[in-house]
């Protein structure tokens, strides 16, 4: 028997270990069954491993929602706490526009002094019920009254503005005042018992 050449030898075994891994693979993986859903190449999940998965499912979105009810109840909160301590004045709580003691001495001067602009809804009334009576004098009187009062509101605002910025500057010496002679303004045309936050001191009563 003639030997057989070394290059056939040597060429068989790397064969044979190449060959070898890929069979194992092939048997071990079609042992194991394949869920249908699941990518290939993996295995079915157990019963209790997609009970466990479920089950993380609904506590993350009970989780959730016991989250939001809170966030809620917190919003909630917070406006209540903006509500009481828009009536008591209360820094604590009160909306950005209306924190720091700049502010405050803003309200404190509109409150403190009889502004024209605060009678303006009272007297736009009063020159609206004048001026649809048929009567040629009293058309002529509202009129009239309509410019007394807007001429007089006008020259109240400036000065209200001029003397309030002038009490800032000293009280304030380095601070930022910006947007608070328009606040005070703005606070000017409303009625004093519908001011919001509450007035804390009273009329003639120095800031």
């Amino acid at each position: 028997m003639d030997p057989l050449p070394l290059g056939f030898v040597f060429r068989s075994r790397a064969k044979e270990e190449k060959a070898a891994p890929t069979d194992k693979v092939s048997l071990t993986d079609s042992k194991q069954p394949r869920d249908p859903q699941a990518p290939k190449g993996r295995p079915t999940p157990k019963r209790s491993e997609s009970q466990t998965q479920r089950r993380s499912v609904a506590n993350t979105s009970m989780t959730r929602k016991d989250a939001s009810k809170r966030q809620r109840d917190e919003r909630r909160a917070q406006m209540e706490r903006q509500r009481t301590a828009l009536a008591t004045g209360d820094e604590r709580y009160l909306p950005a526009r209306d924190k720091g003691p700049v502010r405050k001495f803003a309200r404190d001067y509109v409150d403190s002094r009889v502004n024209i602009a605060e009678f303006f809804l009272p007297l736009a009334v009063v020159i609206l019920v004048l001026s649809v009576v048929q009567m040629p004098a009293l058309q002529n009187i509202a009129l009239l009254l309509w410019l007394v009062v807007i001429i007089l509101i006008v020259v109240d605002s400036f000065w209200s503005a001029f003397r309030l910025r002038k009490l800032l500057s000293e009280r304030f010496p380095g601070q930022s005042t910006k947007g608070s002679v328009r606040y005070a303004l703005m606070r000017s045309l409303q009625m004093r018992r519908l001011r919001l936050p509450k007035p804390q001191v009273k009329r003639g009563e120095r800031p």
